[in-house]
């Protein structure tokens, strides 16, 4: 029996790696796409870039589904005279490339892992952002996810594909990269930090809550032309996200309590205005219509999902 077929980009990366590792193999035949040689048990299709793709009937072929998963998350050369051009090149021409050959060699579905900054940066106090809201990115890499988002719409009514769209807040797990990873750093150095009385907001994702979120949308008939946003559905601040981590891996949290804005006017000073913004600032994302939408429930606390990125701690 021929077994339907996943296509998933960027399955050397964080979040696309931990998808196709995920996926039941008696169920889907998954089929990986990257950029660089990695060894993974499923087959793999290696591409210079998206923009320069296989024959679709050799790269579509048995495909009902592409989970799109791979992105220019940061920018790589700061030298770059237009970074704007560079995230465009990936996150909007090379999506819509995979997608418009994805629709004319018939696949079904086209999930495209978005990002929450398509909403902004931060929400007030109390808000929250949800899938209804007027876009309004700020960043580049947001602009970039915007724009794909609009142009697989367009393609969706264009051909008929259905086209999923996730947002994703904050994601961590296993082997994390980036803020996350510096922050777990620090807390592992023992370093006393002044964030004791933060009391922001901020919604966050845990890899496997993410990963089943998707596993969902590629079958569920619900989800067909559908944006969700997605969280562990408990939202943290800083001060608690740190005492989690700390707790997480068995140490002490040394959390000096000093009023945040203090912390705000030092970093204005310094001009660190964009870090004291993810650090002090709210980011809250209103997840209802996901779970009401695919009956769909985030299967890990944010607890269970901090210890499971210290799977050597043993309580």
């Amino acid at each position: 029996m021929n077994l339907p077929g996943i296509l998933i980009t960027g399955v050397s990366g964080f979040v696309g790696g931990r998808l196709a590792d995920s996926i039941d193999s008696e169920v889907y035949r998954v089929v990986g796409v990257t950029r660089g040689a990695v060894s993974k048990s499923y087959p793999l299709i290696e591409i210079a870039s998206l923009s320069d793709l296989p024959a679709p009937e050799v790269f579509f072929d048995g495909i009902e589904v592409v989970v799109h998963a791979a992105a220019r998350v940061h920018v790589m050369n700061a030298s770059e005279g237009d970074p704007l051009t560079a995230f465009r090149d990936v996150n909007v021409k090379g999506t819509l490339n995979l997608a418009r050959k994805a629709a004319a060699a018939g696949v079904k579905r086209f999930i495209f892992i978005s990002s929450i900054k398509v909403n902004g940066e931060h929400t007030a106090t109390g808000q929250f952002f949800s899938s209804h809201d007027t876009s309004s990115p700020e960043d580049f890499y947001g602009i970039s996810k915007h724009e794909a988002e609009q142009g697989l719409r367009e393609l969706a009514a264009e051909t008929g594909m259905e086209v999923v769209v996730i947002r994703p807040p904050l994601v961590y797990g296993p082997g994390v990269k980036g803020n996350f990873a510096s922050m777990i750093n620090l807390v592992a150095r023992g370093l006393p930090l002044p964030l004791g009385a933060v009391y922001n907001k901020r919604s966050l994702v845990a890899l496997d809550n993410l990963v089943d979120l998707i596993i969902t949308c590629i079958a569920h008939p619900g989800a067909a032309n559908q944006t969700f946003l997605v969280s562990d559905g408990e939202d943290l601040s800083t001060t608690q996200l740190l005492k989690g981590v700390a707790d997480a891996m068995g140490k002490p949290s040394r959390l000096i309590p000093v009023p945040a804005s203090i912390l705000q006017f030092g970093a204005t000073l310094l001009g660190k205005k964009a870090v004291a913004q993810r650090l002090l600032g709210s980011l809250q994302v209103d997840i209802s219509h996901t779970q009401k939408c695919l009956n769909w429930t985030p299967p890990l606390t944010v607890k269970q999902g901090l210890q499971r990125c210290f799977p050597n701690h043993q309580d």
